[in-house]
């Protein structure tokens, strides 16, 4: 991964004026993103709603628990719908999934604003969260394989989604949803490459001639390393075992609160 024997695609050296002038000229750029992201946002806030009705099952840690029972008494809830394999391996499971909801750490800044973020998991849940314990996630996790067509109505089941709720009392709205690369909201890996000399390093990206970009999105290899995703190699080198299995007596070793 690290090979300087090259200097193909080095981007050209100057003197320190003209490389700041090149630098103000594009923050001018990066500014007025900012601002339209923001204006964005603010439309984003003038959505209407629909109603869902906040009785629809799910599978928690203790047995069913409602769609209301996942705000956790808060006002807002941000629920990633995690794609899952059912019967494969660790090995198999989406690797798309794996790179943003693994990313999703630190959940007070969330909760400071009255907000649950939380895993609806398309898999069965024994199953399913013992991938969250392997990967060493410690975000609420639930299962709805039984009721993601009514929480997705008139989208594809199965595709990971990333769907904002609001609860007024007992009653719950959705507010926003997006999936596909609307999902990078989640990440910060990719921001920060995206702030590198070499970028992604994807073959779909605007690049100058000789930058490296090995990776190729379409095959999910860009989030994959030696047949797995790439995180899974860090908890199996710390001894974490990454069997799925829920055959015996064998229980997950993590509690939710």
């Amino acid at each position: 991964m690290n090979d300087d024997s090259t200097n193909t695609g080095l981007p050209a050296v100057v003197d320190r004026a003209t490389w700041q002038a090149e630098l103000d000229a594009l923050r001018v750029r990066e500014k007025a993103h900012t601002r339209a992201g923001d204006a964005i946002a603010a439309a984003r806030r003038r959505l209407p709603m629909v109603e869902v009705d906040s009785t629809i099952p799910l599978i928690g840690p203790h047995g069913p628990v409602t769609l209301l029972d996942a705000f956790e008494g808060r006002r807002q809830l941000i629920a990633y719908f995690h794609m899952w394999h059912t019967g494969h391996p660790a090995a198999e499971q989406c690797e798309g999934c794996t790179f943003y909801n693994g990313q999703v750490r630190e959940l007070s800044y969330l909760h400071s604003r009255d907000v649950t973020y939380a895993t609806f998991c398309q898999g069965p849940y024994e199953e399913s969260v013992r991938y969250r314990d392997f990967m060493g996630w410690d975000v609420p996790w639930y299962s709805v394989r039984d009721s993601a067509d009514r929480l997705l109505p008139g989208r594809q089941v199965g595709m990971f989604h990333l769907v904002c709720y609001l609860r007024d009392g007992d009653r719950v709205f959705e507010t926003y949803w997006t999936n596909g690369r609307g999902v990078e909201a989640m990440d910060y890996s990719y921001a920060l490459m995206d702030l590198t000399a070499y970028g992604r390093q994807e073959t779909w990206e605007d690049s100058p001639a000789g930058r490296p970009q090995k990776w190729d999105a379409a095959t999910g290899d860009t989030i994959r390393t030696d047949g797995r995703p790439t995180a899974q190699w860090s908890r199996l080198r710390s001894g974490s075992s990454d069997d799925l299995s829920t055959s015996g007596d064998r229980a997950h070793d993590r509690t939710e609160s």
